[in-house]
């Protein structure tokens, strides 16, 4: 979202700008209250820019917006709602760039594949996989969506994504081997993917 406003003097006349922070505030808030957690949509702003310097209303913000979400009619939902939006203040104008940029992972496109690694998972002896629906966005979205039967996260075990604490549970590392290892002979044999009608 990129956020038009009018420059002024701060202190001597700020009444005649069209402030472009004041406007992202509002922006912000009214992006946040698109999301539906019941619904698996998260609609979070991360990076936004105004001003240039202290004493000056500033004339242009710009800012980022990650969506997620579970379903392809609530990315339509939201790509509408946050095109619609209206600027609050007088003055101000808004434009967007940018949409979706690869379609949901539906668990349907993920079911074959994860009872295939269920049923490996137990014949190596580690107990019950547990499996998740996230927001997140790999090329698994890309895969899955046009059609390809797609098991995403086999990646390494470990959490804190991209934050302070992010980190992997070396121990994890030879159980997830070992049933990626699996995983792949069964394909590569062409082994259904269900449960017990895999040949161990």
């Amino acid at each position: 979202m990129t956020v038009a406003g009018r420059a002024a003097h701060a202190g001597l006349e700020p009444h005649k700008g069209v402030n472009t922070t004041t406007e992202l505030a509002h922006q912000v808030l009214a992006l946040s209250a698109l999301a539906d957690p019941a619904a698996g949509t998260t609609v979070t702003p991360t990076v936004a820019s105004s001003g240039t310097i202290r004493n000056t209303v500033p004339d242009t913000a710009r800012l980022m917006v990650d969506v997620r979400v579970a379903t392809a009619a609530e990315q339509d939902r939201v790509d509408r709602a946050v095109r619609g939006l209206p600027p609050v203040l007088d003055g101000a104008s808004l434009t967007f760039s940018g949409g979706p940029d690869r379609p949901p992972l539906p668990t349907s496109a993920s079911a074959g594949l994860f009872e295939l690694a269920r049923a490996h998972y137990a014949e190596l002896g580690f107990g019950p996989l547990r499996g998740v629906a996230v927001g997140g966005a790999s090329d698994g979205n890309l895969t899955a969506g046009v059609g390809t039967p797609t098991l995403d996260g086999l990646g390494a075990v470990g959490g804190g994504a991209h934050a302070d604490d992010e980190h992997v549970v070396v121990a994890e590392l030879p159980r997830r081997a070992a049933l990626v290892a699996r995983l792949v002979a069964a394909l590569l044999r062409g082994s259904p993917a269900a449960p017990g009608r895999v040949a161990p």
